[in-house]
């Protein structure tokens, strides 16, 4: 039923009074929201427990940290709180969390179930230095966990931001931190400070180059106030990676870095190759059996104080050439190529650095060369996509 005012136009409608129903039937009817790119709720630890932050920094309830629940010995720390003769390092803000001997955290997220996922955390060691921490979600079931290794200090600040990658094969799952160590001191563990999540897409492979995400744009979240870059630890599934495409092969983690802090190639992303042979990145490339490929990437300086030579492996099926980063005045990078014939319908490239390098500043922040817009090609034909029958055309058509 519609009715009508003198001048025959519509003054109010049945269809909007039901329109107007939906809409609130659809906010009431109990369903969450997929978790937004960024941070998760309270992933700084910055909102106060109900009892306001106190000088007893051990969580006494499950449910005293806003959003999260604790098991365990855990303690909402404080920026400059002394253990001993040691100041507790907090990445960011004011407030982070550290894990006593086998005691978590966890978080309910809602997802988008068939989605890959990526998480990323500042994180730092306390009283031992083999501390690690254990970084899961679980449904009903476990469905992914890694145990990150934090002997390494990556940077003199004392802390590094990580990233870790599931695939969401729930709408719901539990986000989980835990610490697996078992020291003398119980309180003992690591510290950590904004939590975020990011939902991540593989791109398509681009016209006429081999290789996926070869420019690194899409990867794991970054703050935008955070000058260390993520570092992405070992993770040999290249159906999770928080770098699609992308595997980390060694025992120690490459740097994601990004325009606003440092030196990158093209684009916005990069990646920093840290940590020598035990840095190493690669991925499998579809290719032709006994066909002739060239593989080409930027080489540059990160812009860091990074103290040089610098130099990469570069690996493209049975071919690995070295190659060292000439610095130029007008340009941070160059452009190197290496040549390979494929052996297989699959073809493995990958790059560390060469050498182990330091910041010139501190001398103690890890660093090394920067690779950035990979790409692989069959070498008869041109990057630009003039084969050489079109050529003959232009040329032709030219001289007619």
């Amino acid at each position: 039923m519609v009715l009508y005012n003198n001048d025959s136009r519509k003054s109010v409608s049945v269809l909007m009074l039901l329109l107007g129903l939906f809409v609130i039937a659809a906010a009431s009817d109990g369903k969450t929201s997929p978790v937004e790119d960024g941070l998760v709720v309270n992933g700084d630890f910055e909102t106060p427990p109900s009892n306001g932050f106190t000088d007893d920094t051990t969580v006494q309830d499950a449910t005293e940290i806003p959003s999260w629940r604790s098991d365990g010995t855990v303690e909402l720390i404080k920026s400059g709180q002394k253990q001993g003769g040691m100041i507790l390092i907090v990445p960011e803000g004011r407030h982070a969390v550290r894990l006593g001997n086998d005691a978590e955290i966890s978080q309910e997220l809602t997802v988008e179930k068939g989605f890959i996922y990526s998480v990323t955390f500042s994180a730092a060691r306390t009283c031992a230095q083999l501390e690690s921490l254990n970084v899961s979600v679980a449904s009903d079931e476990p469905i992914a966990s890694q145990t990150i290794d934090l002997q390494t200090l990556y940077s003199v600040q004392g802390w590094d931001p990580y990233a870790w990658a599931f695939e969401a094969v729930e709408d719901r799952v539990r986000l989980v931190f835990r610490n697996p160590g078992m020291e003398d001191d119980p309180t003992c563990g690591p510290i950590i400070d904004d939590i975020a999540v990011k939902k991540l897409f593989t791109p398509d492979k681009p016209k006429g180059n081999a290789v996926v995400n070869g420019d690194f744009e899409e990867g794991p979240w970054m703050f935008r106030n955070t000058t260390l870059g993520v570092l992405l630890p070992t993770n040999l599934d290249e159906e999770t990676s928080s770098l699609p495409g992308w595997t980390v092969e060694s025992n120690r983690a490459v740097r994601f870095i990004d325009s606003d802090h440092f030196s990158v190639p093209q684009g916005k992303r990069a990646v920093e190759l840290l940590s020598g042979k035990e840095g190493i990145i690669s991925q499998m490339v579809e290719t032709k059996a006994n066909v002739p490929y060239k593989m080409s990437f930027s080489l540059g300086h990160a812009g860091d104080k990074c103290k040089e030579p610098l130099a990469v492996m570069a690996f493209a099926g049975d071919q690995a050439q070295n190659f060292h980063y000439m610095a130029e005045a007008n340009s941070s990078f160059e452009v190197s190529e290496l040549n390979f014939t494929a052996k297989a319908d699959r073809t493995r490239i990958a790059f560390y650095s060469v050498y182990y390098n330091t910041r010139t500043d501190d001398m103690s922040s890890l660093c090394g060369p920067v690779i950035d817009d990979v790409r692989v090609w069959f070498s008869g034909s041109s990057r630009i996509g003039f084969g050489f029958p079109v050529l003959v055309l232009v040329l032709a058509l030219v001289f007619v």
